[in-house]
C-alpha cells in the first residue's frame, strides 16, 4: 500500500541529492559545513532537552532538569557546541574577507552581505513575537508567562549579536592570537571570583570568551592546523584545564546555565567554558578528514547542504517550535509528562525524548513558513500567490543544481 509513495519519495530525494552533488565545487571543504550543521544541531537539541516549561505555579514558568538532576551535567558537554560554531564562523569570515579583498570588493559591501544574511531572519521573528505577545496580554495571559516565553525567544539573540560584532570586526581580529582574549577571560574571572570584583565586569567575557574560538577559526583559514598536532594539543590541553577548573577551582560542571545556580559557565562565559571550548575546537579540527570522507556521499552531503541553507532559520525558530507544542498541549486536560511536568526524575527524561520528534515536526512547519527570509531579496508572505512566471517552491528547491545557491547555502 505504502510501497509506491515511499519509492517515489526516495527517488525524488536521490535526484535532489545528485543535483546538489553536481552543483558543489570540486574543491569545497565539506567538513566546514558539516561542523556548522553539527554545531546548530547541538544547540537545538540541547535547548529542547535542558529547557522545560512547567505549569507548577499556575502559568508557564521556565526551569531545567539540570536544576533537579545535577548528575546530568555531562549532557551539556555534548550539546553545548557554540565554540564550534564560532570556530567555523571565524574560519569562513576570515577566508571570505581575504577572498573579497583579492577581488577588490570593498569592506562595506562584504560586511553588508554577511550581516544582512544574519539579521533578515531576525526581523521576521521579532515581528511575529511582537504581535503574539500583544495578543497574549490582551487575551489575559499572565505577564509572568509572557515574560518567560519572550525570554526564551530572545535568549538566543545574544549569541547572534556577538557573532555579528565579531564578523564585522574580522579585519581587526583575524590575526589576533587566541591567547590574548583567553588571558582577558582569566583576568576577569580572577577579579570576579578571587578578589570580589563587581559582577558586571564579567560581561567583558561575552566578547573575549567567544573571540577565542573565532580567532582559532581565523588561524585555521591561514593553515595553522594543517597538521594534526596543534589540534591534538588543543583537545588535550583544553580538556585537562576544564577538569582542573571544575575539580579544584570551584567552577560549575555544567557548561550551560542552570536556574538558581550562583555561577553560570555560559552567561557570561567563564575560563572553564573557554577551556572547554578549546577542547571542542581541537576535537572538531581532528575529525575534519573523517567528516570530509563521510560527506563525500551524495545523500549525506545533500542533508548537510540543506541544513546550511537554513541554519539561521533553524536556530532562531527552534524555541518557538518547542513553545508552540507546549501551548497546544495545554488544550489536553491535565499535565502532559515531559512537556508540562517538573523535570525532576528519570521518567521526565524518557518522556521528553518522546517529544523531540514532535518538536522537530513543529520546527519543520516554522522552517517552511520562514526560511525565505534567509535568502537575499524580499520574500513573499507565506500563503500568498506566487508572482506570475515564478517557479513553484518545489521547483526552486529542485533547482539547487545551480552552483550559486549551494555556495550561498554553505556560507562561501
Amino acid at each position: 500500500m505504502w510501497g509506491s509513495p515511499v519509492r517515489r519519495l526516495r527517488s525524488r530525494w536521490a535526484l535532489l541529492a545528485d543535483r546538489i552533488e553536481g552543483a558543489t565545487p570540486a574543491g569545497r571543504d565539506r567538513a566546514v559545513d558539516a561542523l556548522r550543521a553539527l554545531a546548530i544541531g547541538g544547540v537545538v537539541f540541547g535547548h529542547w532537552l535542558v529547557t522545560a516549561l512547567t505549569t507548577a505555579d499556575g502559568g508557564l514558568s521556565g526551569t531545567s532538569p539540570l536544576a533537579y538532576m545535577p548528575w546530568l551535567a555531562p549532557v551539556s558537554w555534548v550539546l553545548q557546541t557554540l565554540a564550534v560554531f564560532f570556530l567555523v564562523g571565524g574560519h569562513v569570515a576570515a577566508s571570505g574577507y581575504a577572498s573579497a579583498r583579492a577581488r577588490g570588493v570593498p569592506y562595506g559591501t562584504w560586511a553588508g552581505q554577511r550581516l544582512g544574511r544574519l539579521f533578515r531572519p531576525v526581523a521576521a521573528l521579532l515581528a511575529l513575537w511582537t504581535v503574539a505577545a500583544g495578543g497574549m496580554l490582551l487575551g489575559g495571559v499572565a505577564l509572568d508567562t509572557v515574560r518567560t516565553l519572550i525570554g526564551l525567544v530572545l535568549s538566543p539573540l545574544w549569541f547572534l549579536l556577538v557573532f555579528a560584532a565579531l564578523t564585522a570586526a574580522t579585519p581587526l581580529v583575524a590575526r589576533l592570537h587566541p591567547l590574548w582574549p583567553a588571558a582577558v577571560v582569566a583576568g576577569v574571572d580572577l577579579w570576579r571570583f578571587g578578589f570580589g570584583g563587581p559582577e558586571a565586569i564579567g560581561w567583558v567575557n561575552v566578547a573575549a570568551g567567544w573571540l577565542v574560538p573565532y580567532t582559532l577559526g581565523a588561524a585555521w583559514s591561514r593553515g595553522t592546523f594543517a597538521r594534526r598536532r596543534p589540534a591534538l594539543l588543543l583537545l588535550v590541553g583544553g580538556a585537562a584545564a576544564t577538569v582542573s577548573l571544575v575539580l579544584w577551582a570551584g567552577y560549575p560542571a555544567s557548561m550551560v546555565g542552570v536556574p538558581g545556580a550562583a555561577v553560570s559557565n555560559l552567561n557570561p562565559p567563564t575560563l572553564a567554558a573557554v577551556a572547554f571550548g578549546l577542547a571542542q575546537c581541537g576535537l572538531a579540527l581532528l575529525v575534519r578528514e573523517p567528516l570530509a570522507r563521510y560527506t563525500a556521499r551524495p545523500r549525506v552531503w545533500a542533508k548537510v547542504a540543506l541544513v546550511n541553507l537554513s541554519a539561521m532559520t533553524v536556530f532562531l525558530w527552534h524555541q518557538t517550535a518547542m513553545m508552540a507544542v507546549t501551548a497546544v498541549g495545554l488544550l489536553v486536560p491535565g499535565d502532559l509528562p515531559g512537556l508540562h511536568t517538573v523535570p525532576g526524575s528519570v521518567g521526565w527524561i524518557a518522556a521528553r525524548l518522546l517529544w523531540l520528534p514532535v518538536f522537530a515536526a513543529a520546527l519543520a512547519v516554522c522552517w517552511g513558513a520562514f526560511r525565505a527570509y534567509e535568502r537575499p531579496g524580499r520574500p513573499r508572505a507565506p500563503g500568498t500567490a506566487p508572482v506570475a512566471g515564478a517557479r513553484p517552491v518545489a521547483a526552486r528547491q529542485t533547482a539547487v543544481a545551480r552552483p550559486a545557491p549551494v555556495k550561498e547555502a554553505t556560507g562561501a
